[in-house]
């Protein structure tokens, strides 16, 4: 493994500090190595900046963006949705009906509270998705999930008044990208989060803007396999966006 370099600037609009880049084992495909470099914008990024990024592939996380760039794979794609153009499958307008007749939706700022820490840690313990990590405390939800370099909000899903689900989500100028969604395992039944989806889509159609930004589509990962469901969509490979479905 190589060595973190020391932080530098990386030109740009604004520009960018370069705060971690170091080939590390890969999240998503086992025995991979990956490098995924941090950057920090100087200063936090309006709605044209940000769609700047997404068009390019960036992803957010915190503070910080990464773009993979790993030395051996090229698997992780950045993927997205033309909302004018996305149609539901079946299943797909299934959860959305049922999602519609039992959950209630508000859209506010992020925040951290003990209810949200809860239910995120409830939400990796209960689908195996800690990887050996601990669970998160107030203080890592909040630089993981509401501190941002960007205009973001959290979408709150409720049954009969108790939070089962939380979507983090970035606006840009012509898009939204998903960011992180989480929900009560106990409440698989419902679809959470493919209904999540489906709603941040309706949101892109209210606010006219044209894409909703799925994170990565990781070829040969059994958890990023979803994504694929949503037809048509668009993948970026090779630096240029190319149509599937």
């Amino acid at each position: 493994m190589t060595s973190t370099p020391r932080p530098r600037i990386i030109d740009g609009d604004p520009p960018e500090l370069l705060v971690h880049d170091q080939h590390t084992d890969c999240p998503y495909r086992e025995g991979q190595v990956a490098r995924l470099p941090m950057r920090l914008p100087m200063r936090p990024l309006n709605r044209e900046e940000l769609g700047t990024r997404l068009e390019r592939g960036d992803r957010r996380q915190g503070l910080v963006l990464y773009n993979p760039i790993c030395p051996s794979c090229q698997a992780c794609q950045a993927i997205r949705l033309d909302v004018t153009r996305f149609r539901p499958n079946k299943s797909q307008r299934r959860a959305l009906a049922r999602g519609d007749k039992n959950f209630s939706i508000q859209l506010r700022e992020p925040q951290v509270s003990p209810e949200k820490v809860a239910l995120y840690n409830a939400h990796k313990i209960g689908r195996a998705l800690l990887g050996g990590g601990e669970p998160l405390d107030e203080a890592g939800y909040g630089s993981f999930l509401v501190d941002s370099c960007t205009e973001s909000f959290e979408m709150l899903y409720r049954i009969e008044g108790e939070l089962v689900g939380v979507a983090l989500v970035d606006r840009a100028k012509e898009a939204l990208s998903a960011v992180y969604t989480y929900f009560d395992p106990a409440f698989s039944r419902f679809s959470p989060g493919a209904y999540s989806i489906l709603k941040q889509i309706d949101l892109c159609k209210r606010w006219n803007l044209r894409h909703l930004y799925l994170g990565l589509f990781v070829e040969g990962c059994s958890a990023m396999a979803y994504k694929s469901s949503y037809l048509p969509h668009e993948r970026r490979v090779d630096g240029r966006w190319i149509a599937f479905g």
